[in-house]
């Protein structure tokens, strides 16, 4: 594999996964806080009260992100540490997410910094969350902070990481917090998200004609039949569009796919939440698209369902989370927004996988984990052999750390987390990671190639 000079290898974390001090420098609850607290929601009742006590090592942290060799580090801010209370700044939150940029750039590591990766203060939810329209104006003054103190010290921003779990997984399915199960809120939420996105570009781009380059994360799966029968390919259309088109058309076309407008109505009675203007908004051009890449799907048509789709049986080897390792899925994924959506430059803002890693003797030997991102890393560089642009790669993720519902019993990290000391610990991952990126700066040392 090759990548051109100005690719950007990176890595990847999220706050509530590895930050802990959930009760300091004035943070208030977040939905995650309240929802780890529910009987039977998260793994063990485990909660991100410490995580990686990231907040009082990010030094430390820092160090590694260092010696991997990476290009750029991107991480998310709190909101509950910025506004810990409607209408109220906490400056002390904010200040500590100056420190880390600042300290990244001292180290010639450029931070890209998402501002919503899920955890929605306590105070928003008790308003109706995402589901209440105000939200958007709540986010907004959010990012407007965010945008002012930390602009000049940000090398991009993501508005939102995965609007489809914020939105479908937290208030359709359930599964994230705030753990509701009702599909018109999840439809409304999403609309919100997407719209909250839109405006906080206009207002980076147009009201603070900002340069710093933004865009959003969208999670995708390509979604595939398990045979060829009409009612396969049926169920395969309806999980394309809860997955990927609900996102994709909105934010690329500004306007919903209309086949899922009509299965949603069975519970979505009216789309009166759409008002004038707002497709436009949540079309409003950005710089760059960020991805989540980690399996595909495969389905088979189950007319039980409301959306007449099932999981189908696949016999692709597998990661620790049971998903398929599709890399050449991946490739169909990017040759078709290419062709469907998009020509905006890509960035995969997340790849990687879980797996039951061991600690042996100080070390641990992820074999199925290197295979698994170099894998993925030969698949980028083929799709840009055929011109499809993507300028970066981040490794999920810098270390072990919280899981949503599955607690600290998945591993995504390179660096192996001890939970109970707090140790860093370098998986045989980071080593080969750090390794791949040594050989690409030394190919280009002398390059002057564009």
């Amino acid at each position: 594999m090759h990548f051109k000079k100005d690719f950007v290898f990176g890595t990847a974390t999220s706050s509530y996964q590895i930050e802990g001090a959930h009760n300091e420098g004035g943070r208030t609850p977040s939905i995650w806080d309240m929802f780890c607290d529910i009987d039977g929601r998260v793994f063990e009742k485990h909660n991100g009260d410490v995580a990686c006590d990231h907040y009082h090592r990010y030094e430390e942290d820092i160090k590694h992100i260092k010696k991997l060799g990476v290009d750029t580090y991107r991480f998310s801010i709190a909101w509950p540490r910025i506004f810990p209370a409607k209408g109220e700044y906490n400056p002390e939150g904010m200040a500590f997410y100056k420190n880390l940029a600042l300290c990244l750039r001292e180290e010639g590591i450029k931070p890209a910094v998402t501002i919503y990766h899920w955890d929605l203060p306590m105070w928003a939810h008790e308003e109706g969350g995402w589901v209440n329209r105000e939200s958007v104006d709540w986010f907004l003054d959010y990012a407007k902070v965010c945008f002012e103190e930390l602009d000049d010290i940000v090398d991009s921003w993501i508005t939102h990481n995965e609007p489809w779990c914020a939105g479908f997984l937290g208030y359709h399915v359930g599964v994230h917090a705030p753990g509701h199960r009702d599909m018109n809120e999840a439809v409304r939420a999403v609309h919100h998200i997407l719209l909250s996105h839109g405006k906080a570009v206009e207002l980076l781009k147009r009201e603070m004609t900002s340069t710093t380059p933004i865009g959003i994360t969208l999670n995708l799966s390509p979604m595939y039949a398990k045979t060829d029968s009409a009612n396969d390919r049926l169920a395969m259309n309806n999980a394309d569009g809860y997955s990927n088109r609900w996102f994709l058309d909105p934010v690329f076309k500004g306007e919903y796919p209309v086949d899922m407008m009509n299965l949603f109505s069975k519970y979505v009675h009216n789309f009166d939440f759409i008002q004038p203007g707002d497709m436009e908004t949540i079309s409003t051009a950005c710089d760059f698209f960020g991805i989540n890449f980690y399996s595909r799907g495969i389905v088979e048509f189950n007319a039980a369902n409301d959306f007449l789709k099932a999981d189908a049986y696949s016999d692709y080897e597998k990661t620790g989370m049971g998903w398929d390792i599709a890399p050449n899925e991946f490739k169909d994924l990017i040759r078709r927004l290419r062709a469907e959506y998009t020509d905006l430059p890509i960035y995969i803002t997340e790849n990687g996988a879980a797996f039951d890693d061991v600690l042996e003797n100080g070390e641990v030997h992820d074999d199925n984990r290197i295979d698994y991102v170099r894998q993925h890393l030969e698949a980028v560089s083929d799709l840009n052999d055929e011109g499809m642009n993507i300028q970066g790669y981040y490794l999920w993720s810098l270390m072990d750390n919280f899981e949503w519902s599955f607690g600290y019993e998945k591993r995504f990290g390179i660096l192996y987390i001890d939970f109970e000391t707090q140790e860093r610990i370098w998986k045989d991952s980071a080593k080969w990671y750090a390794g791949v990126i040594a050989d690409h700066k030394a190919k280009h040392a002398d390059s002057v190639e564009a």
